[in-house]
């Protein structure tokens, strides 16, 4: 047991290795020591004498954010009063990730222009913080996009604060459309399965019913409604590309649910922090604006607040049919959030290599796989495979992985099954099982190996 929980630590997400603050932290008694205004907000703890603040303090770790925008990064900026204060290591983490999705083999390479990477911030709000962190340490464009007067005008004033990274950025106004009464009544008539999804409708304000959600095992917050502002349809301009959306949603439902941490102090306001739903509707409606504009985006991204809403956001990005989905844990402290991103763009067949890695690794592809079918039927019906050979197997929908265990001569009853595994699907395949014949020695017992699956959705 002892081991099990040495292991469980080790794995703990960490932050980015190109974080900024990844090999040394911010040292408050010297940003005292260079900003005046800093050093109110500084003492020395009692127990080991290291400089700190107190995080409870709002004015505290807006003053940090400030300072720390500043001096490790030539940004000039400032939020009034109540305004969200995000934290910069955690957002440089997000920003660092989707450095990495632009940068691996996972999907095509669909770029027109390969120097310039474009990025659409949503909810950027008033500290505009992803674009001038992309744009300052990277050289990315941004259009960042929010709702409300106070985040406009203070998005606006910390571009133009920093006239070096300026034309990079554009701040853009989300219109909302309210209905008259005689279109609440054509809604009410039609009633929640009605399909209202054509035209220019979808331009209008977002909702999601239970027509458009699982309706096995919802939570309850699922299930209500999303009656805010587009998020991205009805805001992203006819012919525009981009490399891709991020957003820190409005994780909660209630404003006295948002004040549940007694520990930290980030400010924030009801548009901010909260939407009918919480972040699981709010990204759920990312998930159907991405299904409508598909390929507009390379990739599509949010950070999750709570690591319980993976299951089922996942769980809906392989009912729409993405073509790729990764995951990924930022940590900053104590504090833990999660990453999501998916696309539809087609996976490099470069993943799929057939060299066997020092770990004994080994991959093989299924060509024309019909298109209803999606990663995860492929992913149960390997596991209905492996089970009807007897072998103990384990499905991991969020990884999209099979564990399987398995004795010598089950093993060798499947290498020698004529079989069709898969054979739920129906497609022409060209296969190539893994070679695991020179594991099975005379001393083997169990062999333990894992299958991930991935379809490589090509164009007909």
């Amino acid at each position: 047991m002892p081991s099990k929980k040495r292991k469980r630590v080790a794995e703990r997400g960490t932050i980015h290795p190109r974080n900024k603050y990844s090999e040394k932290p911010p040292d408050f008694g010297a940003l005292a020591s260079l900003y005046p205004s800093f050093e109110p907000y500084v003492f020395y703890s009692s127990k080991d004498g290291r400089p700190r603040i107190d995080w409870t303090d709002y004015n505290a770790t807006r003053e940090l954010t400030r300072v720390l925008l500043l001096h490790d990064h030539g940004l000039n900026w400032w939020i009034p009063d109540g305004q969200l204060c995000p934290t910069v290591p955690n957002r440089s983490n997000y920003i660092h990730w989707i450095e990495d999705l632009l940068a691996s083999d996972i999907i095509l390479n669909t770029r027109i222009d390969d120097n310039v990477v474009k990025g659409f911030d949503i909810g950027t709000g008033a500290n505009c913080i992803y674009p001038l962190l992309g744009a300052s340490l990277l050289g990315w464009r941004f259009v960042g996009s929010d709702i409300t007067d106070v985040a406009l005008e203070w998005a606006e004033r910390n571009v133009r604060s920093n006239p070096h990274i300026s034309e990079l950025i554009e701040i853009r106004k989300v219109h909302t459309r309210e209905k008259n009464p005689e279109e609440e009544d054509v809604h009410a008539e039609q009633g929640p399965d009605s399909d209202d999804s054509g035209g220019s409708s979808n331009r209008g304000v977002a909702e999601i019913g239970p027509s458009c959600l699982p309706s096995a095992k919802l939570q309850s917050s699922a299930q209500k409604k999303y009656q805010a502002p587009p998020i991205l349809l009805g805001v992203v301009k006819d012919e525009e590309k981009f490399d891709f959306c991020m957003c820190n949603p409005p994780f909660f439902e209630t404003m006295e649910e948002a004040g549940l941490n007694p520990k930290t102090a980030c400010g924030g306001t009801k548009e901010e922090m909260v939407c009918p739903g919480g972040e699981q509707a709010f990204i759920a409606r990312i998930i159907e604006d991405s299904v409508q504009l598909k390929q507009c985006f390379r990739w599509y991204t949010s950070m999750i607040g709570r690591k319980s809403n993976l299951k089922f956001l996942i769980a809906k990005l392989r009912e729409v049919g993405v073509t790729v989905v990764k995951t990924t844990e930022f940590v900053q402290g104590q504090t833990c959030r999660w990453g999501l991103a998916w696309s539809f763009v087609p996976p490099s067949g470069k993943i799929l290599s057939s060299q066997v890695s020092e770990s004994n690794n080994k991959s093989f592809m299924l060509e024309g796989v019909q298109r209803q079918y999606s990663a995860f039927h492929v992913l149960q019906s390997a596991e209905s495979f492996f089970c009807s050979s007897g072998t103990s197997c384990k499905l991991d929908s969020i990884q999209f992985k099979i564990d399987v265990i398995a004795s010598k001569d089950q093993c060798e009853s499947m290498l020698t099954s004529e079989t069709e595994p898969y054979g739920a699907l129906s497609y022409q395949h060209n296969l190539e099982m893994p070679d695991v014949s020179n594991q099975l020695d005379s001393q083997s017992i169990d062999l333990h190996f894992s299958i991930s699956v991935i379809i490589l959705a090509l164009n007909s």
